[in-house]
């Protein structure tokens, strides 16, 4: 494990970022590539290794964030070992509460101890701790293990919306209501439609107003988008490339 590669890399990338005026970056992975067929993971994970992974994603958050760029681990709880594309279908991941909490949450722990800004969320399904919801759209993983028990206070930011693995089994103005409901601050529609970017939008809206969504839950995230951009953005007033 070279830390000082790993540091040295994150510095030069939060620069390069920085120059242009990025000041977010979906990275880094801290998915534990611990099954050989996983075909959407791969060679994006540090190691098949829990501590390689935790040791090698802090060193890259500290180097992002002390540069100016927010950090963002992912994909919470963790994407290593699946054997399908989440792209393409729903992966199933059944181990134990007691082994996801040994090798795959392990590196976000360490993530959040780094105080890493944001966290975004796995289009999977973890049967011991969520039966009938991916991480995406469970209260139980995102509000229950993500913010109280591991007390993590940054963004939650889900992955892109129109996966299949989401898309294949919710319509998007549902799945966006049941993220933002069980506790992403930030949702990803990643294509380029912008009709299902405005309904998504209007689903939210509809849903405070007939309060099937908090508005206090909105107002949460609305209040951690402005902690981060404070924070990551207070160097770039009068900023040019």
């Amino acid at each position: 494990v070279d830390i000082d590669l790993a540091t040295r890399f994150a510095h030069a990338m939060a620069c390069e970022l920085r120059a242009v005026g990025i000041t977010l970056d979906y990275a880094p992975v801290l998915d534990v590539n611990t099954n050989p067929e996983n075909v959407v993971i791969g060679d994006r994970s540090l190691s098949e290794k829990p501590e390689a992974v935790a040791k090698l994603g802090e060193a890259i958050v500290e180097a992002f964030q002390t540069a100016g760029v927010a950090a963002c681990a992912k994909h919470f709880p963790g994407h290593g070992d699946t054997s399908e594309d989440s792209h393409l279908e729903l992966p199933v991941v059944a181990h134990s509460v007691n082994r996801l909490r040994a090798i795959e949450i392990q590196p976000f722990r360490v993530a959040i101890a780094q105080e890493v800004a944001t966290v975004m969320t796995a289009h999977v399904l973890y049967s011991s701790l969520d039966e009938d919801r991916p991480a995406t759209l469970s209260h139980q993983i995102l509000t229950g293990m993500l913010r109280q028990e591991l007390g993590f206070e940054g963004l939650i930011i889900s992955d892109d919306m129109e996966m299949a693995a989401i898309s294949d089994g919710y319509t998007m103005e549902d799945a966006t209501v049941q993220a933002v409901a069980a506790g992403c601050d930030m949702v990803l529609l990643c294509g380029t439609d912008i009709n299902k970017q405005g309904k998504a939008l209007e689903a939210l809206i509809r849903a405070v107003e007939d309060d099937r969504l908090k508005r206090e839950r909105v107002e949460e995230s609305i209040a951690r988008q402005e902690r981060v951009k404070a924070r990551f953005l207070r160097d770039m007033r009068g900023w040019r490339p």
